[in-house]
């Protein structure tokens, strides 16, 4: 849709696919253009075919633990394999510590982390001496949006670290302006103490569009009767 569309052909355009029996998956790319209101928009898309995890239906699913027939928003999911290959799926004894709050990434890995026995902490720009907070962390989940932020110092030796951040970074090399995409880890630096840590880019991305397609076929076979 244009970037200019209303918000009323942009709630006509999702009622219309609500109704569509040949759709399974509807997901509103964010962000919007300001004159939008994402709330209304999001909160417009059926819980059924909310492929995102972003209505409030499947977000109360999953904080209650109830997630048999709803959706995991992508990207904490995609995490949560990456973990869990490294781990194992019981992450009891282990300390989680997630930079950054938002309704996207940090809560609901919060809520997964948890269901797998994890003992979690959500970090933020108001805690407290962060970097010391972080150093508790067995499982490190970076989702605050600034470029290079956790160094090694920041690490537990033998941590696992997941960069989710995705930031576009300008150098000046031979009076050439380049840029190129980074994460909220230091990358080379925190390789030198941590067990695993997923790269920026090719880590995370990937894997938010495998469970994009992951949760747009278990809503194909939960609208055929099938299991999920």
């Amino acid at each position: 849709m244009a970037e200019d569309t209303s918000q009323t052909d942009a709630l006509s355009l999702i009622d219309e696919l609500n109704n569509d029996a040949a759709v399974h998956g509807i997901l509103v790319q964010l962000p919007l253009p300001d004159h939008l209101d994402e709330q209304i928009i999001t909160q417009a898309i059926s819980p059924t075919k909310d492929v995102d995890g972003f209505h409030f239906v499947n977000i109360g699913k999953l904080t209650a633990g109830h997630t048999a027939d709803a959706f995991v928003p992508c990207t904490p999911a995609g995490c949560m394999l990456m973990i869990e290959d490294e781990l194992g799926p019981d992450l009891s004894g282990k300390n989680a510590v997630i930079i950054g709050r938002s309704n996207i990434v940090g809560k609901p890995m919060a809520s997964l982390l948890m269901q797998r026995h994890a003992t979690v902490t959500v970090t933020h720009s108001r805690t407290k001496d962060l970097p010391a907070v972080v150093r508790n962390a067995d499982i490190l989940v970076a989702a605050v949006g600034r470029p290079e932020m956790v160094k090694a110092d920041w690490v537990k030796p033998g941590a696992v670290v997941v960069d989710v951040g995705i930031n576009r970074v300008e150098k000046t090399i031979d009076g050439e302006t380049k840029s190129r995409l980074t994460g909220d880890v230091d990358y080379d630096d925190v390789c030198t103490v941590a067990s695993a840590v997923t790269p920026v880019p090719g880590g995370v991305g990937p894997m938010t569009i495998t469970m994009l397609m992951f949760n747009t076929l278990r809503s194909a076979r939960l609208s055929a009767g099938l299991d999920a």
